[in-house]
C-alpha cells in the first residue's frame, strides 16, 4: 500500500469509530451506566473494534498462511489495511481519553496507545513487520470479552450467570491470546535478532517489555476481582450462615428462663439517695426484658 492509501484508510477508520461512538450516543444506556455516560460509550466504542479486527486478524492468517512463516517481508494488502485500521482506532481512543477523561486515570492507557501507534506506524511505512503487527493484533480476542465484562459491570449484571460464564472465557482466552502471544512474540524477536534492524529491535523489545508488565497487572487485577473476591464472600455468607442460628437461639430463649436465672441476683442502683434490691430489681428485669425481646 502507498502512503496516501495507508492515510486513506488511517483517517476513514477514525472518522468510522468516531460514527460508531455517536452512534452509541443514541441507543438506550442502562439507568447503573448513567453516572458516567462517556466511559459506556468509550468501552463500547472499543467492543465494536475488538469485535471486528479480532475476525480480521484470524482471517488475514486463514487466507495467506504464508505469512506466518515468514512475519517480516511477507504480507497481503488486507493485513497491511487491518494494521492501518487499527492505527486509525488508537489514534481516535487516544484523543477521545486526552478531551474526556483526566491524566492521573488513564496515563497507563495513553502511554499504551503511544507505544502501539508507533510500532504499528514504523510498520505500514516500511511495509516490514506487518505479519508480526497482525500476531499482536490477535490480543483483541480476548478484548472482546474484557470489554464485554467491562459494560456488564457498568449495566449491573456483575453476578449473574452471563458475567460468570463471560468471566470464565475472558480468563483462558486472556492466558491464550495475550500472555502465550507476548510470549511467542517476545520470542521470535530474540530468535530473529540477526534479521531485524537496531531500531526496530529496541522498539520491539520496549514495547514487548511494557505490554507484558501492563498484561500481568491486568491479569492479577482480574483474577483478585472476578475470582478471589467472590470466593472470599461465598467463605463470610457461610460463617454467617453458622453464627446467625446462634445468635437466634440466644434471642428466642423463654423470658421466665432468664428472669429466674437474673433474679437471685442483687441489683443495685444508686441515684442520690435512692437504692433497689430484691424484688423490686427482679421486677424491673422483667420489664426491661420485655421491651428488650420486642426491639
Amino acid at each position: 500500500m502507498e502512503l496516501t492509501s495507508v492515510i486513506a484508510t488511517t483517517g476513514s477508520s477514525f472518522g468510522f469509530f468516531r460514527l460508531v461512538n455517536a452512534g452509541v450516543r443514541e441507543l438506550p444506556t442502562p439507568e447503573s451506566a448513567h453516572r458516567n455516560v462517556w466511559k459506556w460509550r468509550n468501552i463500547s466504542t472499543s467492543f465494536v473494534h475488538s469485535f471486528i479486527t479480532a475476525i480480521w486478524a484470524v482471517l488475514c492468517f486463514f487466507l495467506h498462511p504464508e505469512m506466518a512463516e515468514d512475519l517480516i517481508e511477507t504480507h497481503s494488502v488486507f493485513s497491511h489495511a487491518l494494521v492501518s485500521f487499527s492505527i486509525g482506532y488508537f489514534i481516535y481512543d487516544f484523543f477521545d481519553m486526552v478531551l474526556n477523561q483526566k491524566l492521573s486515570q488513564s496515563w497507563e492507557l495513553l502511554f499504551h496507545h503511544v507505544v502501539v501507534i508507533t510500532c504499528f506506524g514504523l510498520s505500514v511505512l516500511s511495509c516490514r513487520y506487518v505479519g508480526f503487527s497482525v500476531v499482536a493484533l490477535l490480543v483483541e480476542i480476548n478484548s472482546v470479552f474484557l470489554h464485554l465484562r467491562q459494560m456488564l459491570r457498568m449495566a449491573g449484571i456483575a453476578a449473574g450467570t452471563l458475567y460468570r460464564v463471560n468471566s470464565m472465557i475472558n480468563l483462558g482466552t486472556y492466558v491464550v491470546f495475550r500472555i502465550n502471544t507476548l510470549a511467542w512474540m517476545t520470542r521470535w524477536l530474540v530468535l530473529n535478532r540477526e534479521n531485524v534492524p537496531l531500531l526496530a529491535y529496541t522498539l520491539g523489545s520496549v514495547g514487548m517489555a511494557i505490554m507484558t508488565a501492563m498484561n500481568i497487572v491486568l491479569f492479577y487485577r482480574l483474577l483478585r476481582s472476578d475470582f478471589l473476591k467472590s470466593s472470599t464472600r461465598e467463605t463470610k455468607k457461610d460463617k454467617d450462615k453458622d453464627i446467625k442460628p446462634i445468635a437466634g437461639r440466644r434471642r428466642d430463649l423463654p423470658i421466665s428462663h432468664t428472669v429466674q436465672f437474673l433474679a437471685p441476683v442483687v441489683l443495685k442502683c444508686r441515684s442520690g439517695s435512692l437504692m433497689f434490691s430484691g424484688p423490686k430489681a427482679s421486677m424491673g428485669l422483667k420489664l426491661l426484658l420485655l421491651k428488650l425481646q420486642n426491639i
